[in-house]
């Protein structure tokens, strides 16, 4: 059974730093994808980065572009958001999801994808 753990939100000052992390187990395919979304009050879940294990290419939402980093740990496949300089506008609960090829190499707005995390709340204060 797939499981994706989300940790290391929490509260930052505008201008700061913090990073993501999701830990994932039971997944057995060579190559998928991961992304990180964000749902903030009131709004539509939105994706903010995706990677691409297969040839680890990466792609973010222009809202974030320059500002987060998405990566995983080639050792035990662990992913990562980097969220440098995060604005009041970032607040928002973050999700990691995984998915396999055939549901992620689509355009954006009609990725799919099969595994969820619970969340973790980040809250950036002005």
């Amino acid at each position: 059974q797939v499981q994706l753990v989300e940790s290391g939100g929490g509260s930052v000052q505008a201008g700061g730093s913090l990073r993501l992390t999701c830990t994932a187990s039971g997944y057995t395919a060579n190559n998928y994808c991961l992304a990180w979304f964000r749902q903030a009050p009131g709004k539509a879940r939105e994706e903010v980065a995706i990677i691409f294990t297969g040839d680890r290419s990466t792609s973010y939402d222009d809202s974030v572009k320059g500002r987060f980093i998405i990566s995983q740990d080639n050792n035990n496949g662990t992913l990562y958001l980097q969220m440098n300089g995060p604005k009041p506008e970032d607040t928002a609960m973050y999700y990691c999801a995984a998915g396999g090829n055939r549901g992620c190499l689509r355009p954006r707005s009609r990725r799919v994808f099969d595994y969820w995390g619970q969340g973790t709340q980040v809250t950036v204060l002005s």
